[in-house]
């Protein structure tokens, strides 16, 4: 007698879905992921809904009310301009959790460029990026940043260029490691039995089996971003005025402590939950996929 065996076929949008079903029960199997990404989306909520939050913008000035602290029109005070200081959080939230995400995009694609070569073909290719990688990692890297602002000046894509070059080399470090490992394994081997190119092997075969580790790295980078644009505005070379930027608040602020803190408390604060929130995210994720190996 026959046995009849039944196939079911899966389609590539169920296979994502399924995929995106397991990265959510991961997220939140984990208290401290939960946690973290629920600190992180009440700031994207606030960057996102930040001119129906206030009736005020971050420019507006009032030298009537400058100095003043909390308030029912002024919920966070004023500043030393009269500016609404709950108005230059909020907004303040638009500049970093934008230009924190792209800079470390764009580390990661320079990354992603300079460690896949090194890894998969190894030799002088390997050699020649390790240097270059640890001529730039032997600088600070605030001082590092702090070159590359002086010379280039202070606006938003310059701040983007220095904190990507400067974690370039972390990334691509991780990736050439990853990418060691994985070169070893069966299904490398049998892609290159198959005849596929090099550029395919890393782009296709490779690199997908490096997300795991990658997308935690990259959570933690962004955190280390918004916190390295915060310090880079501190010292004035992060965005330029009257953007309103967490940094420069405090730098503006510092001045002024001993009559009014409210402006230099709420973007310190402002500053440290979000990066506090993107590292729980990132340690939950990590614990939870340490779990699974």
């Amino acid at each position: 007698m026959a046995v009849e065996s039944t196939f079911i076929r899966i389609t590539p949008a169920q296979l994502r879905w399924r995929r995106f079903k397991e990265g959510v029960g991961l997220i939140f199997s984990s208290p401290t992921a939960v946690l973290g990404l629920a600190i992180v989306l009440i700031w994207v909520f606030i960057a996102i809904f930040a001119p129906y939050l206030t009736q005020y913008t971050p420019y507006e000035q009032d030298y009537k009310n400058v100095n003043k602290g909390p308030s029912p029109q002024h919920i966070l005070g004023t500043d030393h301009l009269g500016r609404d200081v709950w108005a230059r959080v909020a907004f303040g939230a638009r500049t970093i959790l934008l230009l924190a995400p792209i800079s470390v995009g764009v580390a990661f694609l320079l990354g992603m460029i300079l460690g896949l070569p090194a890894g998969y073909f190894g030799g002088w290719v390997d050699e020649v990026v390790m240097r270059i990688l640890d001529s730039i990692m032997a600088f600070p890297t605030i001082l590092l940043y702090m070159i590359i602002i002086s010379a280039v000046g202070a606006s938003p894509v310059n701040v983007v260029i220095a904190i990507a070059i400067g974690g370039a080399p972390g990334i691509a470090r991780l990736i050439r490691a990853l990418t060691l490992d994985i070169r070893t394994r069966e299904y490398i081997a049998a892609a290159r039995l198959r005849g596929d190119r090099p550029v395919h092997i890393m782009f296709r075969e490779i690199l997908p089996n490096c997300r795991g580790p990658l997308i935690v790295d990259l959570l933690l980078r962004i955190g280390y971003a918004a916190f390295y644009i915060g310090t880079l505005g501190f010292l004035g070379l992060g965005l330029p005025p009257p953007t309103p930027d967490w940094g420069g608040m405090v730098q503006e602020g510092h001045k002024f402590m001993t009559t009014n803190v409210w402006p230099v408390l709420s973007a310190t604060v402002a500053i440290v939950t979000l990066v506090v929130g993107l590292n729980l995210f990132a340690d939950g994720l990590r614990e939870e996929t340490m779990r699974y190996q």
